[in-house]
């Protein structure tokens, strides 16, 4: 159990080898992961998340009605590891989503998340229950199956009754599927969500297996108008009580965050998350800084993903460029990863002063050093491609060739 053998004094060979792979001391490892403020993962290498860490970035896979392939998907899963993506989620929602599961666990180097209340509406689409026909149990089993397979699992535990009324102000009521899902079974039953009504046995369940708890952000606005309004500020609130039940209980937790937001709304947003919610890791959604970038939403995620983790978030979720259009491609993974850890990097070189890689960068850019250059690359097969195809007669690139303010300046001003 990675936060209560941290709070024994003991360092885990995770915390060894976070502390290793960041370049920190194994004890500054152990004494946040004892405080919650870094989780431990591991599945092939370990990761940590949390503070003074590299920011990590997560990678979201799954079937959907429309197109439910396990093979399409567990090639996503393998792109996405590929292009470096620090975890991966299957969000399934059709198919045999749990097998999918088990196959994404089988094949993974890295820690891999899941949602079991979709798994929950999918078992019991099989016995021609409707979301709203599920019981308690059927919840709670549905996670019991996930914390079996999962490295972390998202549970909407802080929506509320109250929550989902304010939520009917909106321009968009509730965009987060199984936000959606709980509200429906809310407003059906008369009844209090679930999974805070029985937060005790979710910690249990999860305690047992050690399986990471990411509370998810149910209210999370889905388009910049209602960002900051009143329903995404009472769910963030209930989420700093459920994290402080979490960390009582040695259940590893980060909290999931925004969603659509304009760039001004940011920076406040991560510093008042950290501050409800005991500092523990801060999992971010974007944000996304418009509602225009309709095909680029990967570039809108960017930037507001780089406002948000210089500003202390700790995890981007990956924004593909078919985000809000249709279930992405292979391509578009790879795509939303590498935009996403651009994010990542840029913020690291603020917040923990890294950057030793993009000055060798540099370096190797003055010196017209195209292999290094490679090497250095967050992801260098698009570069390899440009340098092949369109190529200069001289060593520079084609866009200057002769002129080549590195060579002009160096004839000039000497090395």
């Amino acid at each position: 159990m990675q936060i209560l053998d941290a709070r024994k004094g003991i360092l885990t060979p995770e915390a060894k080898e976070v502390a290793k792979a960041e370049g920190l001391s194994a004890d500054f490892v152990r004494r946040k992961a004892a405080a919650g403020r870094i989780v431990l993962m591991r599945r092939g290498n370990a990761v940590g998340i949390g503070e003074g860490l590299r920011t990590k970035t997560n990678a979201n896979v799954g079937m959907s009605p429309d197109r439910a392939s396990p093979r399409e998907e567990l090639a996503k899963a393998r792109a996405a590891e590929d292009a470096g993506a620090d975890t991966v989620m299957d969000l399934s929602i059709a198919g045999d989503a749990d097998g999918l599961l088990r196959r994404i666990a089988r094949a993974s180097r890295i820690p891999v998340g899941s949602v079991p209340i979709y798994s929950a509406m999918l078992d019991g689409k099989k016995k021609r229950k409707g979301i709203a026909d599920l019981d308690e149990e059927d919840f709670l089993r549905a996670l019991e199956r996930h914390a079996k397979l999962s490295d972390f699992v998202t549970v909407h535990a802080a929506i509320t009754t109250r929550g989902a009324e304010l939520a009917k102000k909106r321009e968009l009521k509730v965009v987060s599927r199984g936000g959606c899902f709980l509200a429906a079974w809310m407003a059906a039953n008369r009844k209090e969500n679930p999974y805070l009504e029985n937060f005790d046995a979710v910690l249990e369940i999860l305690k047992e297996r050690d399986v990471v708890l990411s509370l998810g952000d149910a209210l999370r606005p889905g388009c910049i108008a209602d960002a900051g309004d009143s329903a995404q500020m009472l769910e963030l609130i209930v989420q700093g009580k459920l994290v402080k039940r979490a960390l009582k209980a040695g259940v590893q937790v980060i909290c999931e965050g925004p969603g659509h937001m304009p760039l001004s709304k940011i920076e406040a947003n991560v510093r008042m998350q950290k501050r409800l919610c005991a500092g523990v890791p801060y999992y971010v959604l974007g944000p996304l800084v418009t509602d225009v970038a309709v095909g680029y939403d990967h570039i809108s995620a960017a930037i507001g993903g780089t406002v948000a983790a210089a500003a202390g978030a700790d995890f981007l979720c990956v924004v593909t460029p078919s985000e809000h259009v249709a279930l992405p491609d292979l391509a578009d993974v790879r795509e939303g990863v590498i935009a996403a850890r651009i994010a990542a990097h840029s913020a690291d070189i603020i917040k923990r002063m890294d950057s030793k890689r993009d000055l060798e960068m540099s370096r190797a850019r003055w010196k017209l050093d195209w292999k290094r250059q490679f090497e250095l690359a967050l992801e260098n097969g698009k570069a390899k491609e440009y340098r092949k195809r369109r190529k200069s007669r001289s060593e520079a690139c084609s866009m200057c060739g002769e002129y080549c303010a590195y060579k002009l300046s160096e004839a000039a001003l000497g090395k």
